[in-house]
């Protein structure tokens, strides 16, 4: 490694650490020319799959748009950043579980809703409302129906249920 102060080619390891859960390296690093220390970072670099759009476009997988959506479906939901980070974790985990050089973008959305499904009720709805195009309320009530029929009883006591508020609120 060359110093990023002097250039000069011989570095040495002062201490090595694990950092973000293991999936990283950290040097603490020493010239032997200036004497200065700095710290290296190492990953490995695993590619991930494209993603093959619904109109057959292809494009390569971009973590920030994974992001985007996730905080969109969130917005003003109380769920803690660590929460998110752990679905965008999860879903790259899941593709490259997957073993296959593309993805349908569907399957990354299927398993986005897995994952807010887990987080929030609310912004799972979101997404899905987006996700699959619902047409009417009708749409929108069948998917409230399906995820309250789906959540186990300790999911649906930790979250306010969905529809009672819309009935009450009518009265």
């Amino acid at each position: 490694m060359h110093c990023p102060f002097c250039q000069h080619e011989d570095t040495r390891v002062l201490d090595t650490r694990l950092v973000d859960d293991g999936s990283s390296v950290r040097r603490r690093r020493e010239c032997a020319a200036c004497g200065e220390r700095f710290s290296t970072f190492e990953t490995a670099e695993i590619k991930l799959p494209a993603i093959v759009k619904s109109d057959g476009r292809r494009e390569a997988f971009d973590e920030r748009k994974l992001r985007l959506s996730l905080d969109r479906a969130l917005q003003k939901r109380p769920v803690a950043q660590d929460a998110v980070d752990g679905a965008v974790a999860a879903v790259i985990r899941a593709l490259r579980l997957a073993g296959e050089r593309e993805v349908p973008s569907l399957r990354v959305g299927e398993c986005v809703m897995a994952e807010l499904k887990q987080l929030d009720q609310v912004a799972y709805v979101r997404f899905a409302s987006v996700y699959r195009s619902f047409e009417d309320v009708q749409a929108f009530r069948e998917e409230i129906e399906r995820l309250e029929r789906d959540l186990p009883a300790f999911d649906s006591q930790q979250q306010l249920p969905l529809l009672e508020s819309v009935e009450k609120s009518r009265k």
